[in-house]
């Protein structure tokens, strides 16, 4: 149904348009009683074997929505129940800004992708904390932080430092975004020094609550082994809880879509099938580098359950799903935890 009716008229709209309408028509219906019980009925699947224990959390299973789809958790209740094990939410920045200029997220069905450059376009942590307040006990929601554009990225700690206060009453576990190639000279924030101090800082923070939160760093498919092996040393050193592979790319390769429209588009970063392999060439550079010794959530170009499965073998622990979820609809999430329980 999704890809034969609700797809093709989506698909019709632009982008943005398209995901606030269909979010807004859900939180709609959600409001209706039995509706929320009827989408869980169709799409939840539950069963033992899909729970997972990571970084002290139990997870009813592996697959979650990643950041970006709820960026100021206005739907998390209502995304749950198409049966994710977890959502995250974000990226939140301490004040609220309007992201860059629209049209600012783009299709390229040919290569079941999108480009984005929507710039961290948020209200700000402190109005999704209203929202956080009613969120479902049982639901497990991350919090993925990163800076507002307009502050300098010497003073970038104090914006990740103000969002972590914020928000940790609130989230179950933080990610540290300094990889999104949409915010101006973020991703300069993953040289060692930086992330070294922002992650002790947040290390120590984290120490003075009387239940500290697993903090993860979310890594961009870009970067080369000599930068993965920084990464795996850099957890190694701060004891952050695990890493986030991957972010959007910028790299342009391989694509099927005609170049003209891809230099019409211009920058921003690539999500979906373009940038599965080297997605899951990261995941399993970090996991087989290190020797397993953190845990690692795969998200990047999951369309199908074989692309969850693969994903999982080359050594993620979770993971999560985002352009997949636009192009093959809400049933791919019951499809791969299927897949995964054998049935």
């Amino acid at each position: 149904m999704y890809k034969l009716l609700i797809k093709p008229f989506l698909f019709a709209l632009q982008p943005e348009k398209a995901h606030y309408l269909v979010t807004d028509l859900l939180s709609f219906f959600c409001k209706i009683p039995g509706i929320s019980n009827i989408i869980r009925g169709l799409y939840c699947v539950e069963d033992k074997k899909l729970e997972r224990k990571l970084f002290g959390i139990n997870f009813p299973n592996p697959v979650g929505l990643a950041a970006g789809f709820d960026k100021d958790a206005r739907w998390f209740n209502e995304l749950a129940n198409f049966g994710f094990g977890f959502i995250e939410i974000g990226t939140l920045t301490p004040k609220g800004q309007i992201g860059n200029p629209k049209p600012r997220l783009f299709r390229i069905p040919e290569d079941n992708g999108l480009i984005n450059r929507m710039g961290f376009n948020n209200l700000g942590v402190e109005d999704a904390v209203k929202r956080l307040r009613d969120k479902n006990s049982s639901l497990i929601i991350g919090g993925n932080i990163g800076k507002n554009t307009a502050t300098s990225n010497e003073n970038a700690l104090e914006d990740y430092v103000f969002c972590f206060k914020t928000l940790h009453d609130y989230v179950d576990y933080f990610v540290v975004n300094v990889s999104c190639p949409n915010v101006k000279d973020l991703t300069k924030l993953q040289d060692t020094p930086f992330l070294m101090s922002l992650l002790g800082e947040l290390k120590s923070l984290n120490a003075t609550y009387s239940k500290p939160k697993p903090i993860l760093l979310k890594i961009a498919p870009d970067l080369n082994n000599s930068q993965l092996d920084e990464i795996i040393e850099i957890v190694a050193q701060t004891k952050i809880d695990g890493i986030i592979a991957t972010n959007t790319s910028t790299t342009r390769e391989g694509l099927k879509t005609n170049k003209k429209i891809i230099e019409q588009i211009a920058n921003g970063g690539l999500s979906g099938r373009p940038i599965k392999e080297r997605s899951t060439d990261v995941i399993r550079y970090l996991a087989e580098k290190s020797n397993k010794a953190f845990p690692i959530i795969g998200v990047g170009g999951i369309h199908s359950p074989e692309d969850a499965i693969e994903k999982l073998n080359a050594g993620a622990d979770l993971v999560q799903v985002y352009t997949g979820f636009i192009y093959e609809g809400p049933v791919l999430v019951k499809a791969i935890l299927k897949r995964i329980i054998g049935k």
